[in-house]
């Protein structure tokens, strides 16, 4: 090989350099932090969405069951069967309407917050 200097001497870095790419760096951890969620696991929309929907479901499902229960035992064959269906949705209707007249507990009172 030989002992030769290169033509060209390595560029130091600059101190511009270095301040653009902290600069840049903040930047990023800014725009991560934003745009992070901000709502960790479940919220209340959702989880009273899915209380709804399982009243409604149960009540329904529930009134069918018994209704048919009564027909097979009374022999009243399709209005225990109806008035089964009726009765459970108007429980599922009334579970649901009084569920969305409470308010809320705060999420600093409520135990499982995670807050």
């Amino acid at each position: 090989m030989s002992d030769e200097k290169p033509a060209r001497e390595p560029i130091l870095e600059d101190a511009r350099i270095d301040a653009l790419e902290a600069r840049l760096k903040a930047a990023q951890e800014r725009e991560e932090q934003r745009n992070r969620p901000k709502v960790q696991g479940t919220d209340a929309n959702y989880r009273s969405g899915n209380r709804a929907l399982a009243g409604l479901l149960g009540g329904i499902i529930g009134g069918l069951v018994i209704g048919f229960a009564v027909d097979s035992l009374a022999g009243i064959a399709p209005w225990g069967l109806l008035a089964g269906l009726f009765l459970g949705t108007a429980s599922a209707f009334r579970t649901i309407i009084q569920s969305a007249n409470t308010r809320p507990a705060d999420e600093a009172q409520r135990p499982d917050s995670e807050g």
